[in-house]
């Protein structure tokens, strides 16, 4: 389940895997390792990962996905990167006014 939301997470920021492991500090083979299933990440690197990404641990493992899904992840495949910032935008915008 981890490299099937890893995978999801990078792909929607738009991000290669060589991105993403620079913004890790690790290489791009582990994070091809771990998008593959072939190893696990340590404890903390998963807790950097999930900060990075703004999702639970358990999201990234599997578990409670259905909050998470519904709640903190908005799938921008496709979208050009002045159409992403404009999503951001608004999400800021309704954080800060929310009652």
């Amino acid at each position: 389940m981890f490299a099937n939301q890893l995978g999801f997470l990078r792909r929607s920021q738009q991000l290669t895997q060589e991105q993403l492991a620079d913004k890790l500090g690790v290489t791009k083979q582990s994070v091809s390792n771990w998008e593959n299933g072939n190893i696990m990440p340590s404890v903390e690197m998963l807790e950097k990962i999930a900060d990075y990404f703004n999702v639970s641990v358990d999201y990234l493992l599997g578990r409670n996905v259905f909050e998470q899904d519904s709640l903190s992840v908005i799938d921008v495949t496709g979208l050009t990167a002045d159409e992403i910032s404009h999503i951001k935008l608004l999400v800021d915008d309704l954080r800060e006014h929310k009652i």
